[in-house]
């Protein structure tokens, strides 16, 4: 057994949480279909996880809770909303945001509102290229 001091266990602890939950969000932009049942699975899951890794660590706040909850929850926003959300959140990747729209809004909006969206997706990455 190797001891390992406090403030390098919390480093460690912080990294491996922040892959952990950068991790859920891409496994969540690979969803190909997503019901209101599944939305709300998300959410529990996300929670009970974060209730067991308060358990396990001290770490507070949890790093990048945000971004995973965030995340779930832009799968309720309207169109209209959608669009200024995709703005403001450009901390999110191209395939992240591409499925927001696909997945959450695909079924419930014309082919056009979909396209502007995407295009929107698009004009927001390109400055970070």
């Amino acid at each position: 057994r190797v001891r390992i001091p406090l403030p390098v266990s919390n480093i460690l602890w912080e990294h491996c949480i922040r892959l952990a939950n950068r991790t859920l969000v891409e496994g969540y932009a690979n969803v190909k279909k997503c019901s209101n049942e599944g939305r709300a699975l998300m959410q529990l899951d996300f929670q009970q996880f974060l209730m067991k890794l308060e358990k396990l660590t001290d770490i507070r706040p949890i790093p990048d809770k945000e971004f995973v909850e965030t995340y779930i929850k832009a799968y309720y926003l309207t169109e209209n909303d959608m669009e200024t959300w995709i703005k403001e959140h450009r901390e999110y990747s191209t395939k992240q945001l591409t499925n927001l729209v696909n997945i959450c809004l695909g079924t419930y909006i014309n082919k056009k509102a979909r396209q502007k969206l995407l295009a929107t997706i698009d004009d927001t990455d390109r400055p970070k290229r």
